[in-house]
């Protein structure tokens, strides 16, 4: 697994370094102004809907479902399977999208109603929707090929088709220019990169023969046992999704660039929920499945346990970075243009409250495939339900305090309340057990992140003033040091901690 783990990771990475290069743009260009909050409420409409329906409730329900029945009846039968969900998916989707540009200032009103005081961001906003829309229908095919895909062994194109995304808007910020303004170039790069993604995953599909075609959806028994599932995944899985809508909704009502700060913080908060998470997450719903599917539910449950402590490996030195030094990280990172020191400490404290709770979304990743594995995702839905009241209660209570931290900081208590019910709920229906080992291991990484957390601290400082002179590269220079420095004291801590056992851990998750 760790292959396929490292190759999703990869691609991910490359994503998302070229998603910090588009920032870098969007930063400069946009700023945190009201073009920007228009464009960002624009974005995140589709992007929230793609998450809940598209890779989230769907990944959770179709992938396992066509790995059972490719495992158990062959081929030809999940090819069939597949063909009546997209015509079902492409019926439904072109169905949403009509409607959203019907009633798209409705939506706005509904989802960004502090806008309704600011004539100037809701016409723009409810324009930007409307160019930005048509990408969920886009990235809803682009699910249902990469789950096909990913069922076979195939990761690649799946995991390498957001860069596209990227590079589009990047171009389309560049041109800038030719466009009304340069939140239209930004929607418009958004919806030429959801045409050339679906070309991307089609053209990798039909190479591999799993390109779906339109068939006549009969109502079989699998494709109802899909459905059964899939109602209790889309809100299950769409209880991260329905809190970061709260974020918007509430942060309309905050000072301008609240919403524009959560969406910086975010940025760097998802690096390593894609990086490691996500990826994490993909391989094991398809392995766990086709191991439950042939019988060998201990080695679903020894593969779990390998990929908990691989996300756990890989995330701590991610927490303890977002907590030490988080406004240095948005400082080099967006500090130029349009984007202040103001935009930057904002942006900062907000990452430092989704950092708390960073590790329980990464192990929501690794726990809800015990439960989507063997087609139950009525458990999660229960669970995430409890969450999303905790967080929405907990932004309520916060909001007037911290702004836009707090409505953050309410996100990572509600994702500890997610992991900590899926644990519990797992552990009495006797699918996980959290043996010594996983809780010594567990130990000594977030000892070997303490130590790595009190250096960055306390080396910011000196390594800033070494640098100091340097005025055009001060802060991304500082952050550098810091990073090459905080990953030598971090593998250094793990070798004090696990000796020869370190190596074994990794290979574990082969």
């Amino acid at each position: 697994m760790l292959g396929r783990i490292a190759s999703v990771g990869g691609f991910t990475l490359l994503s998302r370094v070229a998603g910090f290069a588009r920032d870098i743009m969007l930063a400069a260009i946009l700023g945190a102004g009201p073009i920007a909050d228009a464009f960002f409420v624009a974005l995140r409409l589709p992007n929230h809907f793609r998450a809940i329906f598209a890779e989230g409730a769907f990944q959770a329900a179709f992938v396992p479902a066509y790995t059972r029945i490719r495992t158990q009846d062959g081929a030809d039968k999940a090819r069939i399977f597949g063909d009546r969900v997209f015509t079902l998916l492409f019926i439904t989707q072109v169905a949403l999208l009509v409607a959203a540009l019907a009633f798209t200032p409705s939506v706005i009103r509904l989802l960004a109603p502090g806008y309704d005081n600011d004539p100037q961001r809701f016409a723009l906003a409810t324009e930007l929707t409307r160019i930005t829309f048509p990408y969920l229908m886009l990235m809803t095919l682009v699910t249902l090929l990469g789950g096909m895909l990913n069922a076979i062994g195939r990761f690649a194109s799946a995991a390498a088709a957001p860069i596209l995304l990227n590079l589009t808007m990047m171009v389309t910020l560049a041109l800038a220019a030719f466009f009304p303004t340069t939140g239209h170039a930004a929607a418009w790069g958004v919806l030429i990169a959801g045409v050339l993604e679906f070309l991307l995953l089609a053209a990798d599909a039909k190479r591999h023969g799993v390109m779906a075609r339109f068939r006549q959806p009969i109502l079989d028994p699998d494709l109802r046992k899909f459905f059964r599932a899939l109602g209790p995944a889309v809100i299950g899985r769409g209880g991260v999704q329905v809190a970061m809508f709260a974020d918007t909704i509430i942060a309309t009502f905050l000072p301008i660039g609240a919403v524009s700060a959560l969406y910086y913080a975010d940025r760097i908060y998802q690096l390593p929920i894609g990086v490691i998470a996500i990826a994490a997450g993909t391989v094991l719903v398809p392995e766990m499945a086709r191991r439950i599917a042939g019988g060998d539910d201990a080695g679903a449950r020894r593969a779990q346990i390998n990929v908990i402590n691989l996300t756990l490996l890989l995330s701590v030195p991610c927490v303890a970075a977002f907590l030490a030094v988080p406004d240095l990280i948005m400082r080099a990172l967006f500090l130029r243009g349009a984007f202040t020191a103001a935009d930057a400490a904002n942006s900062g404290a907000t990452l430092s409250a989704y950092a708390v709770g960073l590790i329980a979304t990464m192990l929501i990743a690794c726990m809800t495939p015990t439960f989507y594995a063997r087609g139950d995702t009525t458990t999660p839905m229960k669970a995430s339900l409890i969450a999303i009241a905790v967080n929405i209660a907990f932004k309520v209570l916060l909001m007037g305090t911290l702004a836009q931290t707090g409505l953050a900081l309410a996100t990572s208590i509600g994702a500890w309340v997610n992991v900590l019910l899926l644990i519990l709920l797992a552990a009495r229906a006797g699918l996980f057990v959290i043996d010594r080992a996983l809780m010594i291991n567990t130990a000594k990484m977030l000892a070997a992140g303490l130590v790595l957390g009190i250096v960055l601290w306390l080396l910011q400082k000196p390594v800033g003033v070494l640098f100091s002179s340097t005025i055009r590269w001060h802060e991304e220079l500082t952050l550098a040091v810091l990073g090459l420095s905080g990953l030598c004291v971090y593998l250094l801590a793990l070798l004090a901690l696990f000796g020869r056992s370190l190596g074994k851990l990794v290979r574990r998750a082969q």
